[in-house]
């Protein structure tokens, strides 16, 4: 992933400043010069890094600073809390409620991935037990609905559209309608791709907002644009009331952090990041958990999430009594396998560990890895329960 050479980088200038026999403003400047230069790589505002140095500065006062005090943790909490002050919107987003129905309503520009991320959206509440569904209110794409469709059938989620009504509004009226009876508490309403300069589009975006009354519209943009997300999140801004901004591509561009940071600006949350094309490569962005990983502090609360989502409650006691007492089958082995593969891709999981950087894992091995896993399963299948192959 992208980002994790920015985090990396960023890692590296912290850890070679630890490692200096004293810290001095020679050390603190060599250390901010090459976080200045990851941050400028990754397509971060100037303005927003030189501010950025300036605080650190401010902060890290070495002067002043006790012979008792920890430098090193001092700059390295002040490099944590500002990259979280440039990537904080300052204001969370609407979050939908199980049981009572939420429409959602997503719109963008083309191509920036609007229709995976409606389904990734809601399967990624499916799991966590929501009811949803989603309706393809694009008319304008040919082929939209059909890509829908596919990726709604493969999620198992339910879907509404149509190949000959070419009303928009209709169909995304017709569709929350239908959804609302069937007792769906979260539908979602694709739209068609736009962009700030097309005048048609942007009211047809209105006109479905108004006959929706959507409770959150989510602005998706492709991370590669950089910087130019400012002008985007502040066009869509203006046009409906954006509640949130999920970022997508973010493991194929460099320019992923002035993307976020960007958006940051317009005073919008980014709530979720598309880090690849399938189903699970889908990750929530809170602030200080996403800046904890990215200099390879890990994220304790994340993980535990995980572990929940996949390990059942009940069985958790269970399989600890078993290994507390020595025992450990190929049994209890299986099913660990089967919960690394549930809990999603190898490398999201390890860069949530501290010390372990997302570096570690790239994107070619993360596949040989789970390739693996998933031979073992299948030797560990033609096995009987003696433990000899069958």
């Amino acid at each position: 992933m992208v980002l994790a050479q920015l985090g990396g980088s960023i890692s590296r200038a912290l850890q070679q400043m630890s490692n200096a026999t004293i810290i001095d403003e020679k050390v603190l400047n060599e250390c901010l010069n090459e976080i200045t230069r990851a941050l400028l790589q990754a397509d971060v505002q100037f303005k927003l890094v030189r501010d950025m140095t300036t605080n650190i500065k401010k902060i890290v006062n070495l002067d002043d600073l006790a012979a008792g005090h920890n430098k090193r943790r001092i700059i390295q909490q002040a490099v944590f809390n500002e990259l979280c002050k440039i990537l904080d919107p300052g204001k969370p987003s609407f979050t939908p409620k199980k049981g009572k129905p939420s429409v959602v309503m997503f719109v963008g520009l083309q191509g920036s991935g609007k229709t995976t991320t409606c389904t990734k959206y809601a399967y990624y509440h499916q799991k966590k037990g929501w009811k949803p569904a989603l309706v393809c209110a694009d008319t304008f794409r040919a082929g939209a609905f059909d890509q829908l469709k596919q990726n709604a059938t493969k999620a198992k989620i339910p879907f509404y559209g149509s190949y000959t009504e070419s009303d928009p509004v209709k169909i995304a009226v017709d569709g929350v309608e239908t959804f609302k009876k069937e007792n769906c508490d979260l539908i979602i309403v694709d739209t068609s791709g736009r962009h700030k300069q097309e005048a048609a589009l942007f009211e047809e975006m209105r006109q479905v907002a108004e006959a929706t009354k959507p409770d959150l519209v989510i602005f998706v943009m492709d991370s590669s644009i950089g910087q130019a997300a400012f002008d985007q999140a502040q066009a869509f801004k203006q046009s409906v009331a954006v509640g949130a901004v999920i970022v997508t591509k973010m493991d194929g561009h460099a320019k992923g952090g002035g993307a976020l940071s960007a958006v940051a600006a317009t005073k919008s949350p980014v709530i979720f990041i598309g880090t690849g094309e399938h189903m699970d490569e889908f990750e929530v962005f809170d602030v200080k958990p996403f800046v904890s990983r990215l200099l390879g502090m890990g994220d304790w609360s994340g993980f535990m999430d995980k572990i929940q989502e996949v390990v059942p409650m009940d069985q958790q006691p269970e399989l600890l009594q078993k290994l507390s007492e020595g025992h450990f089958t190929l049994r209890i082995m299986y099913e660990q396998f089967q919960n690394i593969l549930k809990m999603g891709p190898i490398g999201q999981v390890f860069s949530m560990l501290p010390g372990f950087s997302a570096e570690l894992m790239p994107k070619g091995r993360e596949k040989e890895s789970q390739s693996k896993i998933k031979r073992y399963m299948t030797m560990m299948d033609s096995m009987t329960n003696e433990g000899k192959i069958g």
